[in-house]
């Protein structure tokens, strides 16, 4: 176990390099300049705009401006914007709210997803199963962004019973109405994965053995199918928790939450080139370690499963 995670530690280096390499050289072909984008209506002196393209490498080739910025981040820097302010202060700042959202919505979507596709699953072709076939239909073919919209004019508008935007009211009440519609917007394929998966182990030989054998139909589900079915579950699960923090882009945008999502938004907007390479490779480090993760808990679930 020791060595695979060594390796695997290993392999996310190059990942991390390749990754941001291509995140940066995104951000260096985004036409305009950032500096008076920075600047707006207000016109700057050619003095003062010579000085902040000095200052942030803008003016060096694109080769080197990435070995720069790669250093930094080996030595734990993630630069500054164009304002003068620390990228890893407003990571810090951001990461607590997009934290509560991602998990808030990550907790809901393990209750919806895999409750409904259980249910599914031990009822096939039943009711059951035809509402979880609408259900992930449903939430796969609407865009989220109509769903946020709606729910802000139903839940907030009309009914005035959940607050559409900012945090001013705090945890839970301001959290609750993004979190659902994130939730709602990535359960449908949980819960379509775990409806496969469980009807594939219900079919496979052990379980008909098991049932052959009279074991009670209690332990049957509990320790030998849904033990199997979790596998490939597992596996979404871990990776769909980073997948959230990256997906929140747009929720945090509609809902005006200051995470890590609207801090990468605005700082598009602005072209912050900067704060949009920082969240990125932040936020490709969290996929990375929740991937790593991953892997290591299978044994713990099936120790049938050991790696050389």
């Amino acid at each position: 176990m020791l060595r695979y995670s060594l390796r695997r530690i290993l392999l996310m280096i190059p990942t991390l390099i390749g990754s941001t390499f291509l995140v940066y050289f995104l951000v260096f072909l985004v036409p305009g300049d950032p500096v008076l984008a920075l600047a707006g209506e207000k016109r700057l002196s050619p003095s003062t705009i010579a000085s902040i393209r000095a200052q942030y490498n803008l003016d060096d080739p694109f080769l080197v401006q990435y070995g720069k910025y790669l250093m930094n981040v080996l030595h734990g820097d993630f630069g500054r914007d164009f304002n003068g302010n620390a990228v890893s202060t407003l990571i810090a700042t951001a990461l607590p709210y997009t934290l509560v959202l991602a998990l808030s919505a990550f907790l809901l979507k393990i209750a919806i997803g895999v409750c409904l596709g259980v249910w599914a699953g031990l009822r096939q072709g039943r009711l059951p199963d035809k509402f979880n076939l609408f259900f992930t239909i449903f939430f796969l073919a609407v865009p989220g962004f109509i769903i946020a919209y709606f729910s802000q004019y139903v839940f907030g508008i009309k009914l005035h019973w959940l607050p559409i935007s900012g945090v001013r009211l705090g945890f839970p009440i301001a959290f609750i109405l993004p979190a659902v519609v994130l939730a709602l917007e990535t359960a449908s394929p949980l819960a379509r994965l775990t409806r496969t998966s469980l009807v594939d182990v219900l079919r496979s030989d052990f379980i008909v053995t098991a049932t052959a054998k009279g074991l009670p139909p209690r332990r049957i589900m509990w320790v030998h199918a849904l033990r199997n079915a979790f596998m490939p579950v597992v596996t979404y699960l871990g990776l769909s928790l980073a997948s959230l923090l990256g997906g929140s882009v747009l929720i945090e945008t509609i809902f005006n939450l200051p995470g890590l999502g609207g801090t990468l938004s605005r700082a598009i907007e602005t072209q912050n080139g900067p704060v949009v390479v920082g969240v990125s490779v932040f936020l490709l480090l969290f996929y990375l370690v929740c991937a790593l993760v991953v892997d290591l808990l299978y044994p713990i679930i099936d120790p049938r499963v050991r790696h050389v």
